[in-house]
């Protein structure tokens, strides 16, 4: 069991709130039955609010279990119908880092395929075309900064396919770190995979502000204190 830690809230108001998560936690339930991430917000907005009931809370948008980074919930049913129109409709950009081994070459470009799940695998495998099942797959990244070893990536996924950005990077030859099942050399000790849900931009679905949502990356890694701390 694990509890939210206040510092873990990029931001909250009466309508949503943005939680940092760690990598190793599923943001909803799965069969592995561990705690889930909305199940522990739930608990402390009942617990900060004294709340007597049930709390309301919606999920909008997921991040692989290995991953990190700012994930957005709804608090409100009228957020949660509005949020989930903007993210069918590709109106909140999201932007990653990853870090990985090998320099891509180019050092920044677009890479479009299609991608095929394999459910029975949790995987996606590349494909040349739409058959079979493929659907198209679009991002575009960019090198930020390298240290003798290894390379950070800005990736900006243009679509939202099963785990897009680490069957994408690893077929241009660059799998990201820790990520053994898109051909890491080795895992990482922690279980995480180093690819960090660094921001979320989108126009407030109630408010109509701007809204910029930025996760810094995890503590107590050296690799990441390296590679960002140039950048924040």
């Amino acid at each position: 069991m694990f509890e939210i830690s206040p510092a873990s809230v990029l931001y909250e108001d009466n309508h949503l709130i943005a939680i940092n998560k760690k990598a190793g936690i599923p943001v909803q339930g799965d069969q592995s039955g561990d705690q889930p991430l909305n199940e522990a917000v739930k608990a402390f907005l009942k617990k900060k609010y004294n709340k007597p009931g049930a709390v309301y809370l919606g999920v909008v948008h997921r991040l692989d279990r290995p991953v990190s980074g700012v994930v957005l919930f709804a608090k409100t049913d009228k957020a949660l119908g509005r949020l989930n129109k903007m993210f069918q409709e590709r109106t909140i950009q999201k932007t990653y880092w990853a870090v990985v081994r090998q320099r891509p070459d180019p050092y920044e470009g677009k890479i479009k395929n299609y991608l095929r799940k394999n459910a029975k695998q949790n995987k996606s495998y590349v494909a040349s075309t739409g058959k079979d099942g493929s659907k198209l797959a679009e991002l575009t990244y960019q090198l930020l900064m390298s240290t003798n070893h290894y390379h950070l990536l800005k990736v900006l996924p243009l679509t939202g396919r099963h785990h897009q950005i680490r069957a994408q990077l690893a077929s241009i030859g660059c799998p990201i770190k820790g990520d053994l099942k898109y051909g890491a050399e080795r895992s990482n000790s922690n279980g995480s995979i180093h690819l960090h849900a660094r921001k979320l931009e989108f126009i407030h679905p109630v408010k109509k502000e701007p809204v910029v949502l930025t996760a810094p990356p995890p503590s107590g890694d050296n690799l990441w204190a390296v590679m960002s701390e140039p950048l924040d």
